[in-house]
C-alpha cells in the first residue's frame, strides 16, 4: 500500500481538525487513546518537542507512529535494539504502514538500497551509532523529515549513558536540524535524568508527560534463597500455562541455567550481550 497517497498533510492542517480517533482505529484498530498518547499526538503535531515518561505497556510507540502518519516526511526513531525494531517494523508493514529499519543485521546491499531511497518510508528505525556517520547525516539533510525520535531516552543522561554510550552524541540531530521537533521517550526517569535529557538534546521547552508508576497488576516477592534452581523449576512447573524472563547476574550462569531447562524439556530461549546479532534477533 502506498501510504503516501492516503494520508492527511497534518503540516498544513489545524491538528485540532483532524479526526484522531478515526484514524487511530484506521491505523491501529483501537477505539481510544490510553492515558496522555493523545496529548502526546497533538503536541507532535503542532510541532513542539515532547519529553514523554510511560511505564512499560502504556503505548509509548503510538505516539510517535500515529503523527509519523499524518505528517509529511520521514519520521527516524532511533532505537537500541534491533530486536526491537524488527518487531515494530513487522508489525507496522502489516498495517500497511511504508516502515524499515537499518542495523547490522541488514545485507550490504538491502541497507544501501534503503539509505537511497529514506523519502518513501513513513518511519525509519535507526541505531544511535548511525549517527556518528557524517555522510548519513548529509543524507539526512537531503531527506524531508517529519520530526526525531529517541527511544529509551534515559540512555541520552549523564546518569545513564553506560548502556549506550553513542546516545551521548544525539545532541547534534538539535544542532543539525535544528527546526525539526524531537520527542523522547523512556519508561523511567527520575527528575534529574528528565532534566538531564532535555539539556542534552536540546530540546526547545518541551511538552512534557508523566504518566503514572502504579501497577497493581504487579505483584513483587521476596524469597530467601536455598536451593536457586529448585525453587526456579518448582516457580515454573506452577505456571506451565505462562511465559517468563529469568535474569541472572553472568553470562554464564545464564548459558548454564539455559542448558539445565532445556534437558528438563522447558522451552526455553537464552540472551546475553556476546552472543551474535543473529542469534539475539
Amino acid at each position: 500500500m502506498e501510504s503516501t497517497g492516503t494520508l492527511l498533510d497534518a503540516q498544513k492542517l489545524d491538528f485540532q481538525e483532524i479526526n484522531l480517533e478515526e484514524h487511530l482505529k484506521k491505523w491501529f484498530g483501537y477505539n481510544t487513546f490510553r492515558a496522555f498518547q493523545k496529548e502526546i499526538v497533538e503536541a507532535t503535531l503542532q510541532g513542539k518537542d515532547v519529553m514523554a515518561i510511560l511505564p512499560t505497556g502504556a503505548g509509548k510507540s503510538l505516539c510517535y507512529q500515529l503523527p509519523a502518519l499524518l505528517m509529511q516526511g520521514t519520521c527516524i526513531v532511533v532505537s537500541p535494539l534491533i530486536s526491537l525494531m524488527q518487531d515494530q517494523v513487522s508489525q507496522l508493514i502489516k498495517n500497511g504502514i511504508q516502515a524499515t529499519y537499518i542495523n547490522s543485521s541488514l545485507p550490504w546491499s538491502e541497507m544501501q538500497d534503503i539509505l537511497g531511497n529514506l523519502g518513501r518510508y513513513k518511519l525509519v528505525y535507526i541505531a544511535p551509532e548511525r549517527f556518528a556517520d557524517p555522510t548519513f547525516l548529509q543524507l539526512l539533510q537531503s531527506t524531508p523529515l517529519s520530526f526525531f525520535v529517541i527511544d529509551e531516552a534515559h540512555c541520552i543522561s549523564q546518569w545513564g549513558h553506560s548502556f549506550r554510550p553513542e546516545y551521548r552524541q544525539l545532541s547534534l540531530l538539535k544542532k543539525t536540524f535544528p527546526q525539526t521537533p524531537l520527542m523522547a521517550l523512556t519508561a523511567t526517569a527520575t527528575q534529574e535524568v528528565q532534566d538531564d535529557i532535555i539539556m542534552q538534546a536540546m530540546m526547545k521547552d518541551p511538552f512534557i508527560a508523566k504518566g503514572s508508576f502504579d501497577r497493581p497488576n504487579l505483584v513483587i516477592r521476596i524469597n530467601q534463597k536455598s536451593n536457586p534452581y529448585q525453587q526456579i523449576k518448582q516457580f515454573l512447573d506452577a505456571h506451565k500455562s505462562q511465559s517468563g524472563i529469568i535474569y541472572a547476574a553472568t553470562r554464564k550462569s545464564v548459558d548454564s541455567l539455559y542448558e539445565q531447562l532445556c534437558n528438563e524439556g522447558i522451552q526455553v530461549g537464552k540472551y546475553h550481550a556476546v552472543m551474535s546479532d543473529l542469534a539475539r534477533g
